[in-house]
């Protein structure tokens, strides 16, 4: 197999897992592992077209995030798609774990404010931009509920904080592999990313 039927074939199983032929695209993954067991890319597309012919919604979103990665560092997003699909066992049991500990006792910790009233500071006449930037580095914004997560994850997109979004997402995507909203923000953020 040469390079050119290598990136080809590769091209062609992104092609059949964006169109949703996942039989498909992990047959043309499949063959370039084969011929290239090295190529990270190719185990990644196998693991992401298994997960999506299983059922896993949040192998889409993963798919799309490992693309918009591989636009600005190929190596890193290999490494970054291979952490994710490892720690996707138990992640469940870890977020659960950390959520089990008494609020007040976590806020004590780890010096940090509800996201409500972080909100209600926001309502109050201050800009999210201004803001966050004047805690992020003094305290923590603790959230609690999913709804006030993808709300944070909103508005750190609509406010240029891109890079952060994106390594929340990563974390999100371990832990609610499945989310159709932190898939929609996913698109959000590559359209936000690519007019910039």
């Amino acid at each position: 197999m040469s390079t050119l039927s290598k990136f080809k074939t590769l091209s062609q199983a992104k092609d059949s897992f964006s169109k949703e032929e996942y039989r498909m695209a992990l047959e043309k993954f499949a063959t370039v592992l084969q011929n290239y067991p090295n190529s990270k890319e190719a185990y990644n597309g196998v693991i992401l077209s298994e997960m999506a012919m299983s059922g896993e919604g949040g192998a889409e979103a993963l798919f799309d995030y490992y693309e918009i990665l591989r636009e600005d560092d190929q190596d890193q997003a290999d490494i970054i798609i291979e952490e994710i699909l490892k720690n996707m066992d138990g992640s469940m049991e870890k977020f659960s774990e950390v959520f089990s500990e008494p609020l007040r006792d976590r806020l004590e910790l780890e010096d940090g404010i509800l996201y409500q009233d972080f909100i209600d500071i926001i309502v109050g006449g201050a800009g999210f931009r201004e803001t966050f930037e004047n805690i992020m580095f003094s305290t923590r914004v603790i959230i609690t509920k999913k709804e006030d997560f993808i709300d944070f994850l909103d508005r750190l997109i609509e406010h240029d904080f891109e890079e952060m979004a994106l390594t929340y997402l990563e974390n999100a995507l371990s832990v609610y592999p499945s989310d159709k909203l932190l898939h929609k923000l996913l698109k959000k953020l590559a359209k936000s990313k690519a007019s910039a």
